[in-house]
């Protein structure tokens, strides 16, 4: 949602703090529930958002003119929690929040934990191959 008048951020910060301000709490809690989930995931800018990698990218933050915006990175993940994300907007394999909506925190958590787990998978995947 940046405008022009903004550099390209550089960490999260940078980027949260270019965001309108009634985005921010939110952009803040989500990226509170990633890295409360997965300490250990690393902060990164890519594609100009917030991304968090453990061991391979695992998840990000973002907005657009309307929503704070949740990336799994994974739609068939998206797929299997249907029912689980029938109160929430989603497309693709992106969920979407109004700034004044409450975050359903267990979900994110969930969603997290299910990223870290293929992520893990595929690490071993790769590894078994060497």
């Amino acid at each position: 949602m940046r405008g022009s008048n903004f550099p390209t951020p550089r960490t999260a910060d940078e980027y949260i703090a270019q965001q309108p301000v009634e985005f921010r709490a939110t952009l803040e809690k989500l990226r509170s529930i990633i890295q409360t989930t997965v300490p250990q995931a690393i902060e990164s800018i890519s594609y100009q958002l917030p991304c968090y990698k453990y061991l391979y990218m695992l998840v990000g933050i973002g907005t657009n003119q309307k929503y704070c915006s949740f990336y799994t990175m994974n739609p068939a993940l998206v797929k299997t929690l249907k029912e689980d994300l029938k109160d929430v907007k989603v497309s693709g394999s992106t969920l979407h929040f109004l700034p004044d909506e409450v975050i359903p925190i267990e979900l994110i958590r969930k969603i997290i934990l299910a990223r870290v787990a293929q992520n893990e998978i595929l690490a071993l995947t790769k590894k078994s191959k060497d």
